[in-house]
């Protein structure tokens, strides 16, 4: 029997050289191919997939948030396909069926099909929940290093070392003291793999180190600014009273 398969990536190119490497093999079926995590939900529960090509980074709704919304009883194999950062593919590496970094080597990618063909040949009795595993990923990767690329440089940030985030569409600009760095994340996204007890998000376009704030001024009511260390503004459109709340707390 042919494997069918969904293809899950917001990049339109990324999708395309995916299929393109699908169709070399003849017991290959594209069942769909999907652009966001709603959709990959939505297509997965009605094609019942053998296996899912599944991007980790996606606005909305994210690769590990579409495997949590199908549930362990409805999750067929999972290869991630991701230039995700080298911290989560180690994670996922004993694991995952495999993980897959773009842009995709056809012969890496041949050697991924065997390994799934294998598995289900010979997969016997129960195995590890790949939803457990991910939820466990979900929560060991908060306060980890970010990954951030440019060119030819890879450089690696702690989150005490950023200051505050800014939105800027589906990127994020990390602001580290007089330096900035841009990531192509959401704000949601990035908002859930830093810590929590001292990262706040006061805005729809704003994420505050609560460490490195000095001062909370209110310019007009409903209009407050926080003051950084080094004197940066940032906008507050959150409850400044929860905001208060937190700050007492870091």
């Amino acid at each position: 029997m042919k494997l069918r398969t969904i293809i899950v990536d917001d990049e339109r190119m990324a999708r395309s050289r995916l299929r393109r490497l699908l169709e070399q093999d003849p017991d290959v079926e594209i069942a769909a191919e999907c652009e966001d995590g709603l959709t990959a939900v939505e297509a997965i529960r009605t094609e019942a997939p053998d296996l899912i090509l599944l991007d980790i980074q996606m606005p909305g709704m994210d690769g590990f948030e579409v495997l949590e919304a199908l549930g362990p009883d409805r999750t067929p194999e999972v290869v991630f396909v991701t230039a995700y950062d080298e911290h989560a593919i180690r994670a996922f590496e004993e694991h995952a069926i495999d993980y897959l970094m773009k842009p995709v080597a056809p012969e890496r990618f041949a050697k991924m099909l065997a390994r799934v063909r294998e598995r289900r040949i010979h997969a016997k009795g129960s195995q590890e929940s790949l939803l457990e595993m991910l939820a466990q990923r979900k929560a060991d990767s908060r306060g980890t290093r970010i990954i951030v690329r440019s060119g030819e440089r890879t450089t690696f940030v702690a989150p005490e070392e950023i200051d505050w985030v800014e939105a800027a569409g589906n990127y994020a600009i990390l602001h580290l003291g007089k330096r900035t760095h841009i990531l192509r994340e959401t704000m949601s996204a990035l908002e859930s793999r830093l810590p929590g007890e001292t990262f706040c998000r006061v805005s729809r376009s704003a994420i505050l180190n609560l460490r490195r704030v000095k001062e909370l001024q209110s310019l007009s009511p409903g209009d407050h600014v926080a003051i950084l260390a080094e004197g940066q503004k940032v906008g507050i459109s959150r409850s400044l009273r929860e905001v208060e709340e937190k700050l007492k707390h870091v």
